[in-house]
């Protein structure tokens, strides 16, 4: 049974090897039967570095124990099917590489510190990002819901020793009313026709679908590689582009024009494995005229007025009024995702709405402004301060929420502190022999002898 086990770990350190194109490269970890490199830990290490991570120790054991740990997550993420929205990934993937060149100085600049071309180092901050977010989805799995009773919540915080309660910086609440504005027909056919246009011209062969793709698509994330989306399932994509997708039968059709909360678009199949499909397009976005936006800014001064007069109440407009589905069934309270209430702190909100609540008295209610949401579409808004708490050290009266979502959390690690002991003892691992002195943080690795 040795000899055997000792033969299938050969010809997987054997298979790392030849996965690196016969680069030089060393197996740092196996962890199951995954291998994880020297040059992963390197390409790792930049990323962080590149986003600002101070490292405690040696930066080779910590981020390679944090790759160990991901494989475990990873792998029970492949065996639970867990799926993520690659579209969203490629957002993030554009915006921290534009933050990146930002803090370097250029494109040439980042280039030369990753050691990488523009396109390796998307598809570094891809892998990256996109292991980071199956990693949540599991965690999330893993834990489950916990539902704490505020007895519990007071024994939690009777439990924190004075000089350690959280300090709560300022906090806001915020609610808005939205109004998105008239789209112009005509900006509308001018965007259908100029998609009918690319579509005669990849019928008729004179050019392709990934070079118009590549030229005139509005989607940062595929238009750089000629449209081509990654492999989804139906519930990673728009319902209206996925019921077009999935319907696709020939790769070298174009399909009819499909409208999404993003835009306009068309589509091509580049190939279909059972419940996942694999397409590229092209976005293009109608753009509100000036004229209109301007025409839903004096209607919200109109409806700010009446508010104000007592003709209704901001509440009532929100329900009734507001266009944004997020509020309009919450007073147009908005919610913060991060810390499951309604308080935010300024740095937390979108930053057009940080700018025009940060002078607000509480009970106030804003000029009308612009918000551009992160799908890219603009709307109008006015927003009234609800309440402001000024910093102070936490209390049960005032930061139950806050106070609630802490414990929640240290349930949550807990459970997560649990599950990784548990498979680090069920899991084969292997480290170079350079790392065993290693001062890991998770302190039940079940290390095999080479």
């Amino acid at each position: 049974m040795r000899r055997y086990l000792f033969l299938g770990i050969l010809s997987l350190l054997q298979f790392c090897v030849i996965a690196q194109d016969n680069v030089i490269d060393r197996v740092e970890w196996v962890v199951g039967d995954k291998c994880i490199l020297r040059s992963d830990i390197e390409d790792a290490i930049r990323f962080w570095q590149g986003n600002g991570r101070r490292f405690e120790g040696d930066p080779y054991c910590v981020v390679g124990e944090d790759l160990a740990v991901q494989q475990l997550f990873l792998h029970q993420a492949d065996l639970d099917s867990i799926i993520v929205d690659e579209a969203d990934i490629m957002r993030k993937v554009e915006a921290q590489m534009s933050v990146v060149i930002q803090k370097i100085g250029s494109k040439e600049k980042m280039e030369e510190y990753f050691d990488k071309n523009s396109a390796e180092i998307r598809e570094m901050y891809r892998e990256q990002l996109y292991n980071m977010e199956m990693m949540e989805r599991m965690k999330m799995k893993i834990v489950g819901e916990i539902k704490v009773s505020p007895m519990l919540v007071r024994r939690f915080y009777d439990s924190l020793p004075k000089d350690s309660l959280p300090f709560i910086q300022q906090q806001v609440e915020v609610q808005v009313i939205t109004l998105e504005p008239e789209m112009d027909v005509e900006e509308i056919e001018r965007v259908k026709g100029e998609l009918r246009e690319y579509t005669e011209r990849i019928t008729s062969g004179e050019t392709s679908f990934s070079t118009l793709a590549l030229l005139y698509s509005e989607d940062p994330g595929s238009a750089r590689r000629g449209g081509e989306c990654d492999f989804m399932g139906r519930g990673q994509l728009q319902p209206e582009f996925a019921t077009v997708a999935f319907s696709l039968t020939d790769p070298n059709k174009v399909s009819k024009i499909v409208e999404t909360e993003y835009g306009f678009h068309i589509i091509q199949l580049i190939e279909k494995r059972g419940d996942r499909v694999k397409v590229r397009h092209i976005l293009r976005k109608p753009q509100y005229s000036s004229e209109n936006i301007k025409k839903m800014l004096v209607r919200l001064d109109s409806i700010a007025m009446d508010i104000k007069d007592k003709k209704f109440t901001f509440e009532e407009g929100a329900e009734i009024i507001s266009h944004d589905k997020d509020t309009r069934n919450n007073y147009g309270i908005m919610y913060n995702k991060n810390t499951a209430s309604s308080h935010f702190g300024l740095d937390e909100l979108p930053v057009d709405v940080a700018r025009v609540v940060d002078g607000l008295s509480v009970g106030e209610i804003s000029q009308p402004f612009t918000w551009q949401l992160d799908n890219g579409k603009t709307v109008c808004a006015i927003a009234k301060l609800k309440s402001r708490t000024d910093a102070h050290v936490a209390t049960l009266s005032e930061d139950y929420e806050t106070l609630q979502y802490m414990y929640q959390s240290k349930l949550s690690d807990e459970r997560i502190q649990e599950w990784i002991k548990e498979k680090q003892q069920n899991t084969y691992v292997r480290i170079n022999r350079d790392s065993h002195e290693c001062d890991f943080i998770y302190p039940h690795w079940k290390f095999f002898e080479e």
